[in-house]
């Protein structure tokens, strides 16, 4: 899949044009940039390489923990990530995609759950993660932070449980997130349990058919 914000092999990432921050000051995400280098090998599996899109319209989490980290996929490179750990969280109006040429054309994988939910609604109602890791290349909505700590050694972090990165890297961490109108690319995503309510699944032809 073409991706023209997908990383080069590294050794040869340009990174002030990696974007990993989500509502920092521009001095914490330039820091957060920098500290890539010394990130954590975050993810037991190994990656595709091929990035995905996420929206939703609102996301809630408690425990919110987030550090620089380094992926690795088949071919053995690696890739670094903006890795964001959840302890547990709500979504509503999720979708999820990833795109691919094909001998048929661009094939659209869509996953759609929780549509239409509102805010207010209970959570039985949403999509519901524990135990949330996400490995991403970029993340924005509109985000507010309950009790966010800003410049904590990675290996500290503590509020996500086991989601922490290494020893001398740069992290932050918060009680609690809100990010509506969530946009994300990700190269991964791991939860303990992942319930999708009201999940629909389609097979799309033609370009135009990821979430945003």
């Amino acid at each position: 899949m073409e991706d023209s914000q997908s990383v080069p092999a590294a050794g040869r990432t340009n990174w002030r044009r990696f974007a990993v921050a989500v509502g920092v000051p521009t001095a914490v995400a330039t820091g957060l940039v920098v500290a890539l280098q010394t990130g954590a090998l975050a993810a037991n599996f190994v990656i595709s390489g091929s990035q995905f899109k996420l929206s939703a319209a609102t996301l809630d989490g408690d425990g919110f923990t987030q550090y620089s980290g380094t992926l690795k996929d088949g071919k053995g490179n690696y890739i670094p990530a903006a890795m964001s750990g959840i302890s547990s969280a709500t979504l509503t109006s999720l979708c999820q995609s990833v795109a691919a040429d094909t001998p048929l054309g661009t094939i659209t994988l869509q996953i759609k759950a929780a549509t239409d939910v509102k805010d207010d609604a209970s959570d039985d109602k949403k999509v519901q993660a524990s135990n949330l890791l996400i490995g991403m290349s970029e993340l924005s909505g509109d985000a507010t932070f309950t009790n966010i700590e800003i410049g904590n050694d990675a290996g500290s972090l503590s509020k996500a449980g086991a989601a922490k990165g290494e020893v001398g890297g740069f992290g932050q961490q918060a009680d609690h997130v809100t990010i509506h109108g969530l946009k994300q690319r990700a190269y991964s995503t791991s939860a303990s349990t992942f319930k999708l309510t009201g999940m629909s699944l389609k097979l799309l032809r033609g370009s135009g058919n990821e979430c945003y």
